[in-house]
């Protein structure tokens, strides 16, 4: 028998903290390293929108829709999790790219399905604006973000996993090959090392050599005082993207990554929340609670980095700006590569040497 590999996970945003149950499932030993609370800095702020929609090359699509039939997966091995298929509801494009979309998706064997006002009224019937046309994706849905991380992390801790509040100052190196990290902790030796660490993830890599070209756009998401039940799913609506948490807040921004904070983000969050509340019916009684600004790590292809990185033994990359939808297949084929050396083919086209061409 082999001897246990000890992997260290820098991150613990959904990303992180998926790759690390995962792996301590499938035997490692694992350390999770974060200088935050669990859910890092972007998952905290997401939208927490698990989709394929629109936008999407074939390969990435077939990679997102692997990843959403991986969330159900996930959810049968870890039951508990705050994951609901609640459907989305779209018309947040000009009606002839909505057309090609449903068009396209369709005939990749995406559920989506044209509806008329009457039937957004049947799906969403607090809308007080609705559109001539929209598209609904019955199968789209959400994982709220920090719950679902809390819960990866806390059953990883309770399968062996440690989980260690540090800072990760550099990747340590020996004859061309990491060979763990030093910490604020002090030095903690590995056999291999995993940068999930959002928009810190290039700073970490820079300091064994590796440049991860990624940018970290802010985005603003309001969030109101816990209310009654409005919303049934996701509302992608014409500059207003809206969804009502476990919890019965609904969160909402410009679009699902958030809006432009602008000068100033208090005046931007409270005219979003008016846009908001304008949006709903029977709504005098929603009050704005709060609004976070979160920074996306965007690789600057839009596409994710998933994978070592080349010419660097012991180093595995995983960053990306759609955590949420991909974090159940991240966490699967980053497992079955670290471990055993095999890549996933839908990992092909996001490898880390595309930059170098």
């Amino acid at each position: 028998m082999s001897e246990t590999k000890h992997i260290i996970v820098i991150g613990a945003g959904i990303i992180g903290a998926s790759i690390a149950w995962h792996l301590t499932r499938a035997g490692a030993r694992v350390t999770v390293i974060a200088d935050s609370e669990a859910g890092g800095i972007a998952t905290p702020n997401s939208f927490a929108w698990i989709n394929a929609s629109w936008g999407n090359p074939e390969p990435y699509f077939r990679l997102r829709t692997r990843a959403m039939a991986e969330w159900s997966r996930l959810a049968r091995d870890l039951p508990g999790l705050p994951l609901s298929w609640c459907g989305g509801l779209c018309w947040d494009l000009p009606a002839a790219e909505m057309e090609i979309y449903a068009a396209e998706h369709s005939a990749w064997g995406y559920g989506v399905k044209r509806v008329d006002r009457a039937g957004a009224a049947r799906i969403e019937p607090n809308l007080a604006e609705l559109p001539d046309v929209a598209l609904y994706v019955a199968e789209e849905g959400v994982a709220e973000p920090v719950a679902t991380t809390k819960a990866l992390l806390a059953d990883a801790e309770r399968h062996g996993s440690r989980i260690l509040s540090s800072t990760v100052t550099a990747l340590v190196q020996s004859d061309g090959r990491t060979t763990g990290v030093d910490t604020s902790h002090g030095l903690i030796a590995a056999d291999e090392v995993v940068i999930a660490a959002g928009v810190g993830s290039p700073d970490i890599a820079a300091t064994a050599g590796i440049r991860l070209p990624i940018e970290t756009p802010p985005g603003l998401i309001v969030h109101t005082r816990p209310y009654k039940k409005m919303l049934n799913g996701l509302v992608l609506a014409e500059r207003l993207h809206m969804r009502q948490t476990a919890e019965g807040r609904i969160i909402a921004g410009s679009d699902f990554g958030g809006a432009d904070p602008g000068m100033d983000a208090e005046a931007t969050a409270r005219d979003l929340f008016a846009a908001t509340k304008a949006m709903l019916r029977d709504s005098d009684g929603l009050e704005l609670d709060f609004h976070t600004v979160g920074y996306r790590p965007t690789p600057i292809d839009g596409f994710p980095i998933i994978g070592r990185a080349e010419g660097m033994d012991g180093v595995y990359v995983a960053v990306m700006h759609s955590g949420i939808t991909l974090a159940p297949a991240v966490g699967l084929f980053a497992t079955r590569e670290i471990l055993g050396g095999e890549r996933d083919p839908l990992l092909e086209p996001y490898g880390l040497s595309r930059f170098a061409q």
